[in-house]
């Protein structure tokens, strides 16, 4: 019998907890080893319950062979702990998954730069423009996306990265061989044919609640960051905020409007602990040191704002291909510089106070500071005397309401001449 039936077999056993799964393989020191175990050797193993120390005791192979035969049927792959294709940056979390079961096939994980981009089932139609956003940039700039394939932010990532022919995980929290939510059944089978669909979760395996929120550590599990686009206070998005936190992953979200509710938790987030991120390249710009030539940082940037025409005037060649389905200008900044020509060159000290009335008092504080000119984010946060988080955050609306501009190279020049 082949290795990976032990592990078929110990983890689909009905009714043992993860944790018990941990005390036998660290007892034992692998599956092989706890199926030939002597009766009566789990006694040995501390904190087992009773009813998992029966449930091991059993050594019908029975629900293992249906779950081989099935696997072997669909084309489902297993993918245990001890493989050589099981990405470490998974393995290395607590709880990590003894067996993945994959639908097409998984990139070498540890190789990418792969970014999980998660939120609120219920999405505003800002949500799931801005999902479909990040996917798309994030996959287009040399990102994997990792996501859910739930409904709301979670497809539309998914569908932003298809969009852009790059990477996609999606990971199940129901059965490897059941499309859950069925709503989304055509999108998960396209993320499979291009990209890869895993689970935890063997075929035949009931979809229970309790599954989705253990489904969670392995998005952030596969990812070295993690951005919240949408969610409320309650939101299934914020245990993956917090999962990434534990497992040392970076912490990323997008800012929403202050009086719609689906935004609370990811502003709060803002707030606390999270980086502000408008774009896609926002968040894979932390990551351009660990890939080296593989990721494009400055391509395909798109504005969060809605979509505006073009500005009249003679065609531009854009110097960089929009993507399909590219529903904002390819130069959205320099398209901004242009509309800047007509303003005048300058105005008096008493106009420009009367123009700071409407920011708060932090972002007066930023807006002062780039009247000395262009400078980098960590100059602002120096001199501002603001949290670097606080400092971020402030940038992104102010960004947002057109009053600074993201330049190359983390530097922001003013925008209120």
């Amino acid at each position: 019998m082949s290795a990976v039936r032990y592990w078929v077999w110990l983890t689909s056993l009905r009714g043992v907890r993860s944790t018990a799964l941990r005390l036998v393989l660290d007892h034992f020191g692998g599956p092989m080893e706890a199926y030939y175990a002597p009766r009566g050797a789990y006694q040995a193993v501390n904190g087992l319950l009773d009813r998992e120390r029966r449930a091991l005791e059993n050594r019908d192979l029975t629900e293992t062979e249906r779950i081989l035969d099935v696997c072997l049927r669909k084309g489902i792959h297993i993918i245990a702990r001890q493989d050589a294709g099981y990405p470490q940056r998974l393995a290395q979390i607590y709880d990590a998954p003894p067996v993945l079961y994959v639908r097409g096939r998984l990139p070498f994980v540890d190789e990418l730069p792969t970014v999980a981009l998660v939120g609120t089932r219920s999405a505003s139609a800002y949500g799931v423009k801005m999902g479909m956003q990040l996917g798309r940039e994030v996959a287009a700039a040399g990102g994997c996306v990792v996501t859910g394939l739930a409904l709301g932010i979670d497809g539309a990532a998914a569908r932003g990265a298809l969009l852009a022919s790059g990477g996609c995980i999606g990971v199940l929290g129901s059965a490897i061989d059941v499309n859950y939510p069925s709503q989304n059944s055509a999108l998960i089978e396209d993320v499979a044919a291009t990209g890869a669909v895993v689970s935890e979760f063997p075929p035949g395996y009931p979809t229970l609640p309790e599954n989705f929120p253990r489904r969670n550590r392995i998005i952030s599990g596969l990812s070295l960051g993690v951005c919240i686009v949408e969610a409320p206070e309650r939101s299934g998005a914020l245990i993956t905020a917090n999962l990434a936190l534990e497992q040392g992953r970076d912490l990323f979200a997008v800012p929403g409007n202050a009086d719609n509710p689906g935004c609370l938790g990811s502003n709060r987030l803002l707030r606390e602990c999270a980086r502000a991120v408008t774009c896609g390249v926002d968040i894979l710009e932390e990551y351009v040191g660990l890939f080296p030539g593989r990721i494009a940082p400055g391509r395909n940037r798109a504005p969060v704002g809605p979509a505006q025409p073009p500005a009249p005037g003679p065609e531009r060649k854009p110097d960089r291909p929009d993507l399909p389905g590219e529903a904002f200008p390819a130069d959205f900044e320099e398209e901004r510089r242009k509309s800047d020509i007509d303003k005048p060159p300058g105005i008096s000290y008493s106009d420009w106070e009367s123009r700071l009335a409407g920011f708060s008092q932090d972002q007066r504080k930023i807006l002062r500071v780039l009247t000395g000119g262009e400078k980098h984010v960590d100059e602002i946060i120096s001199e501002t005397g603001l949290p670097a988080n606080q400092a971020l955050a402030e940038l992104t609306v102010l960004s947002i309401r057109g009053a600074v501009r993201p330049c190359p190279g983390k530097q922001y020049a003013l925008n209120l001449e």
